[in-house]
């Protein structure tokens, strides 16, 4: 039904784009070759496409059309109630970046303190829109943004090094496009409400979409290829001018990975040994670093990750992350943490906030296969601040193996302060499970294994309060330190293989 809907939606498109391109001045159809746009990837066409946007705005609205051709652009506007049509064969080109191929300068922006500057300006952008409501991209055209930055760059006023960007918006769907290489943001939402993303394809040399301080999200049906940067990122930083949530977010049937940029599309899935990042790609979902405003109530489900990082959930600037659930995840060849959870201190936003909170997180239905055990699924709060409330069911993880009786002893840092990120705190000394600094930690159905011979031990758990272990099952190259536990308060095993139900009030140390 959706598929028989959505091509009624298009046949009626290419109707009214007859219409209007035979003169019907009822149509809200425009065709923005009626408007001079060439289409030829040579002759600039923003300047005529900003002019169909603004006739079609003074019109009340309407859908503007890019039939097949491609499309030379500096930036485009954005207005609301318009829908941006890029049809099959359609490619909108970003020009080389300068004020003479029409793109704007990055704005003034309410805060450019407390997050890096591709978090501080929307208007150096392909697209943007500010303040806009009611608006749409749609279609199976491409965006290509050969020519973005990647970064912020140095003496130049047009920064342009986003393929896409929001700024307060509000009822906004992109829908079916495809972007290759989107610069420093492929699509970045900042301050977004009803935000809708689904089927598209974005294969690309930086993030690929940054969700900011937005609320009622549906993200779905997404092919995300980063091999340099985040796959799906939300993120609350301070870029308002003040702390707000990102809340209420769903995301659903997406594949991560990160093979060569490119390759995805091409089909060939290449995986290069790349210089800037050796054998660790990006990809992956990750929350924060930027946390001022905190996450709530966000679902993720039905994702296969492929040969790139896997799931981060952090949170370090004072916000609360609370009231997660991840299930239904499928990852494999994955280059460090396969999940990682971690509460710090960072601190980065004004002063008098305290540390945040990371709560309520269920996880379950996950399978990992050779993941790179120079570290582990981690769990870490900082001391006085635990990590709490988290449940893990049914959960397989195979790791690569091939670690030392030496990484099991090493003394790991709190790194409290620190960028978060997951192998912040070196090799892991356990190849499974590192749980440091929690409070009520429930682990049911769980199995750790590893590929090659692993000599750490499989779960170390250090300063928890409230640990219950039920049917986990865990290899092991010596099977008297399978589980070590120090400084562990309210302590359960119980139906699981090798280990004997136990229950145990307070530990300072043991082995099992």
């Amino acid at each position: 039904m959706k598929s028989l809907i959505r091509s009624l939606t298009i046949l009626a498109l290419l109707f009214f784009n007859f219409l209007s391109f035979f003169g019907n001045e009822n149509s809200a159809f425009f065709n923005i070759k009626n408007y001079g746009a060439t289409g030829n990837g040579k002759t600039l066409d923003s300047k005529t496409i900003n002019t169909a946007i603004e006739a079609a705005s003074n019109a009340g609205g309407g859908t503007v059309y890019f039939p097949a051709g491609n499309y030379l652009c500096g930036t485009i506007h954005l207005q609301s109630k318009i829908c941006l049509f890029i049809d099959q064969g359609a490619t909108i080109i970003a020009a080389p970046v300068s004020a003479e191929n029409g793109y704007d300068e990055e704005e003034e922006s309410v805060s450019v303190k407390y997050q890096d500057s591709g978090h501080s300006h929307w208007k150096n952008s392909l697209i943007w829109g500010y303040d806009v409501q009611n608006v749409s991209i749609i279609g199976a055209g491409w965006i290509d943004g050969k020519n973005l930055f990647k970064d912020w760059v140095k003496d130049t006023k047009q920064n342009a090094n986003k393929a896409i960007s929001l700024y307060r918006c509000r009822n906004v769907i992109m829908r079916d496009f495809t972007v290759i290489h989107g610069g420093w943001f492929a699509i970045l939402a900042t301050g977004v409400d009803n935000l809708t993303l689904d089927n598209l394809k974005i294969d690309t040399n930086r993030d690929a979409i940054d969700i900011d301080c937005c609320k009622n999200v549906r993200v779905s049906n997404l092919f995300i290829n980063s091999p340099y940067d985040d796959g799906i990122c939300l993120k609350s930083s301070f870029a308002l001018g003040y702390a707000r949530t990102t809340e209420n977010v769903t995301i659903t049937n997406c594949q991560l990975s990160g093979y060569d940029e490119g390759t995805l599309l091409n089909g060939t899935y290449l995986r290069t040994n790349n210089p800037e990042y050796g054998k660790h790609p990006n990809g992956r979902i990750k929350f924060g670093t930027e946390s001022n405003g905190g996450f709530k109530n966000i679902a993720i489900s039905n994702c296969v990750f492929n040969y790139c990082r896997g799931l981060a959930l952090e949170t370090v600037d004072g916000g609360l992350l609370e009231d997660v659930t991840i299930n239904n995840i499928t990852m494999s060849d994955i280059v460090n943490d396969p999940i990682f959870l971690h509460l710090g201190a960072r601190m980065r936003g004004p002063e008098g906030v305290s540390v945040g909170k990371l709560r309520r997180i269920n996880i379950s239905n996950i399978i990992v296969y050779n993941a790179d055990s120079s570290y582990a699924f981690t769990i870490a709060g900082i001391p006085g601040n635990p990590v709490e409330d988290i449940r893990l069911n049914n959960i397989r993880i195979y790791y690569n193996g091939g670690g030392t009786k030496e990484q099991a002893v090493r003394k790991i840092p709190e790194n409290e302060n620190k960028y978060p990120e997951p192998g912040m705190f070196g090799a892991a000394p356990a190849f499974g499970l590192f749980v440091r600094h929690a409070k009520n930690i429930k682990i049911s159905d769980v199995e750790f294994n590893f590929i090659k011979t692993d000599y750490r031990p499989g779960i170390i758990a250090d300063d928890v309060n409230g640990m219950d272990l039920r049917n986990v099952t865990v290899q092991s190259a010596d099977s008297s330190n399978a589980i070590i536990l120090k400084n562990v308060i309210n302590f359960s095993i119980l139906q699981s293989k090798d280990f004997g139900d136990k229950k145990i009030e307070n530990i300072q140390e043991k082995t099992f």
